[in-house]
């Protein structure tokens, strides 16, 4: 397994084909900084007492210890596991972890390359579990490109004016093949070492040049990531474990892109491409149900400190916004243990997670996420909006009048009152915040791609039979 300095320095050799602002930017540019110190923490922690056996799993592949966010999940407590894991470490940093995306890829692929060697006689997965065992032994980060830039979102993929408004494949040589087109709200690319490919939506015979999942490194000849970068910031006096954290979202572009065979995973399997791209998001939506408790636990700890430093920690409306926020996170945590629980073992050996359970807890989450921060905002007044910039409560000229006028109870020293607003007003007033609540409702899929998921997986015709033997209409007792 890598340290997380081993991380950075094989990222600052790749070549530059990052932009931000206008202009070509290597890895070691600090606005990607943030992103970077983020996730060194899925490197930093792996030894660390309270990650215990939750950072690291063993391949099922070499036997050797590996980072879990290398891992296929194989049992359920493998999910469990990578689900209490996320909860965790995304507390540390105040929000998403960002390495799911390649973790998530590599399980949905696991099933997806299987199912396709079963269906038309490929050797996808054994091309998959070689790139697998050297995904594990190098211990990479991976982005997973998924969301086409789509177009016109009224046709599919091969009836768009334009035909890269989905990526295809625009040739097939003996060495492999060359893409062209774009994907759009792609966490983490700039960061990672390897983009990985997969399809956004249900494929017909009609888009099989649509139909393709593969994996590059991140600076392959061709590829351009356009990023868009957030980043927590404070002056280091106030040494704050959050002040380094950061994001970066990503348009990333295959200006024909050549991606040699033993890394194409999928080519023109419209029905295997479908299930590649439903199983990257089910996995994915699984991983949310550790990441947003987590990030509800964020919200509720700084939701119930300014109440207790305002002296109205006990009021009985105060105590109903927290247990609400404490039921949201609880209730998605519970989804997910359920979801792991109820899952299925599938003939690629992969554990996949239960699909109702995983998509009810991420759609309870994406739906309650502006409610949390509005229960934030009301606990926390507007202060967080109107807080004075951390260089002027430092200033001497300025910072003890500060600290006079900012004081709540007598026992509450007043700098604790100040970062505990500041805290708040990174979530709330933030562009990072702003960033991270939009990826509340939409990170993982809309909330109507998680109806549609249920509608699709829920059995509705059971209960029709419950209402059936209730009123007589069948004599057939109700089945589970």
């Amino acid at each position: 397994m890598r340290t997380s300095e081993e991380y950075k320095e094989d990222l600052y050799k790749m070549k530059p084909n990052v932009y931000v602002r206008g202009k070509k930017v290597g890895r070691n540019s600090p606005e990607l900084g943030g992103g970077i110190y983020t996730l060194s923490h899925t490197f930093d922690l792996v030894d660390h007492p309270n990650f215990k056996d939750l950072l690291t799993a063993r391949s099922h592949i070499s036997g050797k210890k590996i980072n879990r966010f290398t891992h296929v999940n194989q049992t359920a407590e493998d999910l469990m596991k990578k689900q209490e894991m996320t909860r965790k470490i995304c507390r540390l940093v105040g929000g998403c972890i960002q390495r799911c995306m390649g973790c998530d890829a590599i399980n949905g692929l696991s099933i997806a390359t299987y199912a396709a060697d079963i269906a038309h006689g490929t050797d996808y997965h054994k091309r998959f579990l070689e790139y697998l065992k050297e995904f594990q032994e190098r211990d990479l980060v991976a982005a997973c490109a998924q969301t086409d830039v789509k177009g016109d979102r009224s046709r599919r993929p091969h009836q768009q004016d334009d035909p890269d408004m989905y990526v295809r494949v625009v040739e097939k040589r003996s060495d492999g093949i060359v893409v062209r087109g774009a994907k759009n709200c792609i966490t983490m690319a700039a960061v990672a070492d390897e983009i990985i490919v997969v399809p956004t939506r249900a494929m017909t015979e009609n888009d099989r040049d649509y139909s393709v999942a593969f994996a590059i490194p991140a600076d392959t000849e061709g590829v351009k990531i356009i990023a868009r970068t957030t980043r927590l910031r404070a002056p280091e006096e106030l040494k704050m474990p959050q002040s380094g954290v950061g994001d970066d979202e990503n348009m990333i572009i295959f200006d024909d892109v050549f991606v040699p065979w033993d890394r194409v995973f999928l080519c023109g399997e419209n029905r295997e491409a479908t299930l590649a791209a439903h199983l990257f998001a089910l996995f994915h939506r699984h991983s949310y149900t550790g990441c947003k408790p987590a990030t509800t636990d964020v919200i509720t700890g700084f939701g119930a400190l300014i109440a207790d430093y305002n002296g109205v920690y006990e009021k009985h409306n105060v105590r109903e916004k927290l247990v609400e926020l404490a039921a949201t996170a609880e209730l998605v945590y519970a989804a997910g243990i359920a979801s792991a629980i109820h899952g299925t073992k599938t003939p690629a050996g992969t554990y996949m997670p239960n699909e109702v359970y995983a998509n009810i807890g991420r759609r309870h989450a994406g739906l309650n996420f502006y409610k949390e921060l509005e229960i934030l905002a009301e606990l926390a007044g507007g202060l967080p909006a109107a807080l004075p910039f951390a260089e002027d409560f430092l200033s001497p000229e300025t910072g003890p009048l500060i600290r006079k006028y900012i004081k709540r109870r007598s026992d509450i020293p007043a700098e604790d009152v100040y970062r505990c607003l500041y805290g708040i007003s990174n979530i709330l007033c933030s562009s990072f915040g702003g960033v991270y609540a939009v990826a509340g409702v939409h990170g993982g899929g809309s909330p109507v791609m998680e109806d549609i998921a249920i509608w699709r997986s829920y059995d509705f015709e059971k209960k029709k039979d419950i209402a059936k033997y209730l009123v007589g209409i069948s004599r057939d007792l109700p089945g589970d």
